[in-house]
């Protein structure tokens, strides 16, 4: 594991004002967004999206979505791009 990176004056601040919630910041260089929030809700975020595998859902997907995909209806859906023309 890496050291950590001491928190600059301004995320200090913007720790203290925003409590419990974390905080949104934005790379000045590159706009691109980044969450800072306590390590140890991190370390329970980690924990829960460790085993978590999206192939572990697509059964209870299907089984959601059965009735939607067997409408009809949906026929039209499935030649959309023949439709469009």
């Amino acid at each position: 594991m890496e050291t950590p990176t001491a928190l600059t004056d301004d995320q200090i601040r913007a720790v203290a004002a925003n409590r419990d919630e974390p905080v949104r910041l934005i790379d000045p260089a590159s706009h691109r967004e980044f969450v800072l929030l306590r390590a140890e809700v991190y370390e329970r975020v980690r924990e829960l999206l460790e085993d978590v595998r999206p192939r572990d859902a697509y059964p209870a997907i299907d089984q959601a979505f059965a009735a939607g995909w067997d409408d009809p209806k949906m026929d039209d859906y499935d030649r959309y791009e023949e439709l469009r023309k």
